[in-house]
């Protein structure tokens, strides 16, 4: 799953942050193209945080890598899972070994064709240890037998990866699970090339992919340019060019728009009813687009005053989460009463989150630990910008009789700390990677899971979430994963607040642009026409 913060909104998945290329075609050789062969979006403030496949575990790095990079297999428009490197692949009968066949066409940028042998390179890679701590391979390379032993420094490869010649690779898990396919469509199971990484520390400004598309031009902080990868082993893009437009350039992008110079752009819920109104030139470019995503508060279980589960209660409980969603975001957002998005399969219509009763609320402080407000410690709420933070901040204060200081940090930042566990309470959006609910509910709140930000440990949680994953009675395997769910909500280790819905613009000449319910993944399926 990806990471996807802005304050407490939904993510909007178009920060679209580039780097630079070298692919043996050296921006000298950049095609300049006509403007009907080339599409401007923008961007966000800032580069991602990363452009290593390995590295990334946030929607702004994921978004730019799934461009430039691939794997073996990937999802549609639809969000099913189909083949990309790998031309097709078998299970055997006891759903633990995969074999895939790798496609004969399949080149890296350079022109140099994939091989077995990097397939086995860049999965290994990604679970080296040397990488830094908490590795994205740790929740989605981790079904595969011997990934364990590597990222805890005790095995030099890992025992379930095999090539068989150069276009075989077999995939060994540690038990049948329907969804390892699904977690191979997340970018820390692409491909890199031995050579380029080899290259040096700064080898992701000119990456060599296998992507649609590679990085022409990257001038930090002000625009970046996708250029048609002419290697490209499928249907080559119709784009010849995506630029995207940085920092300073990139401010207003609705303004930016409404003045012709992007084809596309993600707007705020603030704005969409000036856009809805009858007789408003971009109505008819609005799209809304219901996103598999939650946006939460999360506490810090291990940390006072946290630790305490009546003081992560009460915390819920004092926040109105219907008035918000009703108000604050003017009806636009869906109240989330669990962690499940409706459309998820396994989605519970019937589960109930804490309610609102700020009385309730107050009487949970007094019977925890510190025995009121005026005997917690000092709060912190850390953000990376936006949200209802300060809206948050003023209802603990009038509800709680409880101070809590805010404090902003850079994205980059916010996900290293993130990663640490170093936040007592902070607010984050969660963007399905796919569509199952072990997406959620493991990835975030099973105790082993690099991406349990808030350290949350129940053992009966741990327990459901372990049985699920390997239950082949679908019925019955959605039963755990709800089981799972009420008692997340009983315990509070995040307050769940909306699911998001995507509100977007697109130019009439943009054509084969699709944002799915995991926000727009694909830029090689677009042409223009007509500008």
């Amino acid at each position: 799953m990806k990471r996807q913060a802005v304050g407490l909104l939904y993510l909007l998945l178009l920060a679209l942050l580039l780097g630079a290329c070298d692919l043996e075609v050296s921006t000298a050789t950049a095609p300049t193209p006509a403007d009907g062969d080339v599409l401007t979006l923008t961007g966000g403030s800032y580069d991602p945080p990363t452009l290593d496949p390995a590295l990334a575990n946030d929607a702004n790095s994921t978004f730019v890598i799934r461009q430039i990079f691939s794997g073996l297999v990937s999802l549609n428009d639809d969000l099913q899972i189909i083949p990309d490197l790998a031309a097709d692949w078998s299970v055997s009968a006891d759903g633990r070994v995969y074999t895939f066949t790798l496609r004969p066409e399949a080149r890296f940028n350079s022109g140099r064709p994939v091989r077995a042998e990097d397939v086995i390179y860049s999965f290994e890679r990604a679970c080296d240890p040397a990488l830094g701590p908490n590795l994205p391979c740790g929740t989605y390379l981790n079904d595969i037998v011997g990934v364990t032993d590597k990222l805890a420094g005790q095995a030099d490869s890992i025992a379930g990866l095999r090539a068989v010649g150069q276009d075989t690779v077999v995939i060994t898990i540690d038990a049948p699970k329907s969804y390892f396919l699904s977690k191979l469509t997340y970018n820390t199971a692409y491909l890199v090339d031995r050579d380029n990484v080899a290259s040096g520390r700064d080898w992701t400004e000119q990456p060599n992919g296998t992507g649609p598309f590679y990085l022409a031009e990257w001038q930090h902080d002000r625009r970046m340019v996708l250029a048609r990868n002419e290697q490209y082993y499928l249907d080559p893009p119709q784009l010849a060019q995506v630029v995207i437009l940085l920092g300073a350039e990139a401010s207003n992008p609705l303004l930016l728009y409404e003045q012709g110079q992007i084809g596309f752009t993600e707007v705020g819920t603030s704005v969409v009813a000036r856009l809805e109104y009858e007789g408003s030139p971009l109505a008819q470019e609005l799209r809304v687009s219901p996103e598999l995503s939650l946006s939460y508060v999360g506490f810090n279980s291990s940390m006072p005053p946290f630790d305490d589960p009546k003081v992560r209660q009460a915390l819920t409980m004092a926040v109105d989460r219907e008035k918000i969603a009703r108000v604050t975001f003017e009806g636009r957002l869906q109240q989330a009463e669990g962690i499940l998005p409706p459309g998820m399969p396994g989605y519970d219509p019937d589960v109930s989150g804490l309610p609102y009763d700020p009385e309730q609320a107050r009487q949970l402080l007094a019977e925890s630990r510190y025995g009121g407000a005026a005997n917690m410690p000092r709060i912190t709420l850390y953000t990376s910008g936006g949200g209802i933070a300060a809206l948050l901040q003023q209802v603990y204060r009038e509800e709680l009789g409880l101070e809590i200081e805010l404090r902003q940090i850079e994205w980059a930042d916010f996900l290293l700390g993130l990663d640490e566990r170093r936040y007592q309470m902070y607010s984050l959006s969660w963007m399905a990677d796919y569509a199952d609910p072990q997406n959620f509910l493991e990835v975030i709140f099973h105790s082993s899971s690099p991406n349990n930000h808030g350290a949350y440990h129940n053992p009966e949680v741990d327990r459901l979430l372990e049985e699920a994953a390997v239950e082949q009675d679908i019925e019955r395997r959605f039963e755990l994963y709800r089981q799972a769910e009420r008692l997340i909500i009983h315990d509070a280790p995040v307050i769940p607040l909306n699911h998001g819905v995507s509100y977007s613009l697109t130019k009439p000449y943009v054509q084969g642009l699709q944002v799915t319910p995991m926000g727009l993944q694909n830029l090689s399926n677009i042409w223009i026409k007509g500008r």
